[in-house]
């Protein structure tokens, strides 16, 4: 099956998983703040926040491995592969068990962190809660790496469907237990138990399907492989530690420092966005793979016009994603939740602005990691990272909540100037130029079909109901995407995907007809 093939199996299942899971998240989360209250809704979002921090231990030996897994995986190299696989599994034990040291040491910090737990009346609860999130994480070490070969393999549709099915079935216990008991304590530990069980069974089926996996005759690495994974670990330490102080520190700034129910107020906001961009992400994050054996196999040239065509689409859909979240969000948590759940307009600009910079990051990030250029950047992350928790603090005390995402905006922009130099010379040996000259045209072009997709809802949309809301949904998708098509239709980057959408239609067609 060729690269394309995979990728769009890939997507296929992975919107599929997507369309379910968006729609029973919607369902469990307005039952959950009926039933439950807005605190633990913060705590549920600051505990995943500081366990994704937690997370931290991993420090890039996954990416380094799945890395290395390419070459092998497209070469049907069998015994390199066991190899690879099982320093893979030694490493995520050990971290499974740094995970939990760390995460234990800090449950006396946890009243810190946790501002205003109003309605929490024992100390002890918020511990048992955090606990119960750790132990969630760190089981999930023992499993996870196994992932990976089907992954290298272009099958990502596989864990996607396994996360699925779990999603689905957590998600209904969840709302039943809610709805029968309103104990947070129900929903934590029904979730646990199902996500132990899935853990259980993706270990039998990947042994199943992988069996020379269990075979005891495992030849060793060579010094110079092992010296290779630890050199791309180092840099990605750098990059995880970044990343980290700049992505999943903001929930744990807004409780800190505004309260605990602010951060679940957001988190309505994020979880909408992070919903919908799912269906985005899936296409992009679905062609590593094919991109990691696209750079095995093909020339320099072939890959620079992929990268072009692949950041042309990114620019389109996170711009247009970007525009009708910009309208539809706000109009949609009246719907659905209520005004009381209402976020300043700012508040939300600055998220979505985010939200664009950090599409055209996934483009950036996505290439470097098929490509395996972990070192050339390795410090960058920090600086944002740095830069990020400097200005979010000093920013969130002086004007409040929107101070938060002044400086999630200003550190990621860091990577938005400095990444593409690097990748245009370390990939391509080309300079940037081109790559700034596209951003300038894609975003000009942006904001003309947000203004114009604005002014259409001032008429369409002044009042907030369902059929309006219909309504914007139709006029945003066909204004954004008819002025994004009379700039740039003529281009070799949607000539191409206009081809490869044209093929598989006539192929569905023809299914259709036999």
């Amino acid at each position: 099956m060729g690269r394309v093939k995979y990728a769009a199996r890939n997507i296929m299942f992975g919107y599929v998983s997507n369309i379910i899971t968006l729609l029973l998240n919607a369902i469990l989360r307005y039952v959950f703040i009926m039933r439950l209250d807005e605190t633990l809704l913060g705590i549920n979002s600051t505990y995943t926040n500081i366990l994704s921090v937690l997370s931290l231990a991993e420090l890039g030996v996954g990416t380094a491995i799945n890395f290395s897994l390419y070459a092998p995986v497209a070469k049907g190299d069998r015994e390199k592969v066991k190899a690879y696989m099982q320093f893979y599994k030694k490493a995520y034990r050990m971290i499974a068990f740094i995970v939990a040291a760390v995460g234990l040491i800090l449950v006396p910090f946890l009243k810190y962190i946790i501002k205003d737990p109003v309605g929490i009346d024992s100390t002890q609860d918020l511990i048992n809660f955090y606990l119960i999130f750790l132990f969630n994480t760190v089981s999930s070490y023992f499993v996870a790496y196994k992932y990976s070969l089907p992954n290298a393999e272009q099958k990502n549709y596989i864990q996607s469907n396994v996360i699925t099915i779990t999603k689905i079935v957590t998600t209904l216990v969840q709302t039943i237990v809610i709805l029968a008991t309103s104990s947070f304590y129900g929903y934590l530990i029904s979730a646990s138990v199902i996500e132990l069980a899935q853990k259980i069974f993706a270990n039998i089926y990947l042994n199943y399907k992988y069996p020379y996996l269990k075979e005891k005759n495992v030849e060793k690495l060579t010094k110079e492989e092992t010296s290779d994974i630890k050199r791309k670990t180092g840099a990605l330490v750098c990059h995880k530690v970044g990343d980290v102080a700049r992505l999943q520190t903001d929930s744990i700034i807004i409780s800190g420092f505004i309260n605990v129910a602010m951060s679940g107020m957001v988190d309505n906001y994020n979880m909408v966005i992070s919903s919908v961009s799912n269906f985005v992400n899936i296409i992009f994050n679905s062609v590593i793979s094919s991109f990691g054996n696209l750079i095995a196999t093909e020339s320099r040239e072939k890959q620079y016009n992929m990268f072009c065509i692949y950041r042309f689409f990114a620019s389109w859909i996170y711009g247009f994603s970007a525009v009708g979240f910009y309208i539809l969000l706000t109009p949609l948590i009246k719907l659905w939740l209520g005004d009381k759940w209402i976020l300043p307009g700012a508040v939300i600009a600055a998220i979505l602005i985010d939200y664009y910079f950090k599409g055209e990051r996934v483009v950036l990030s996505n290439y470097k990691t098929a490509a395996g250029v972990f070192e050339q950047d390795k410090y960058l992350p920090l600086v944002q990272g740095a830069v990020n928790l400097v200005i979010s603090v000093v920013l969130v005390i002086k004007i409040g909540l929107i101070g938060v995402y002044i400086g999630t905006i200003v550190s990621g922009l860091l990577a938005n100037i400095i990444r593409p130099v690097i990748i245009y010379r370390v990939c391509f040996e080309r300079k940037a130029t081109s790559y700034f000259y596209d951003t300038v045209r894609y975003t000009a072009v942006i904001i003309l079909a947000a203004a114009c997709c604005v002014l259409c809802s001032n008429i369409f949309m002044k009042e907030v109901t369902i059929a309006s809301f219909a309504v914007m949904i139709v006029i945003i998708t066909l204004v954004f995407n008819g002025i994004f098509l009379i700039f740039f239709g003529g281009t070799a980057e949607f000539r191409y995907l206009f081809a490869i959408f044209r093929d598989k239609a006539y192929a569905v067609v023809n299914r259709l007809h036999r």
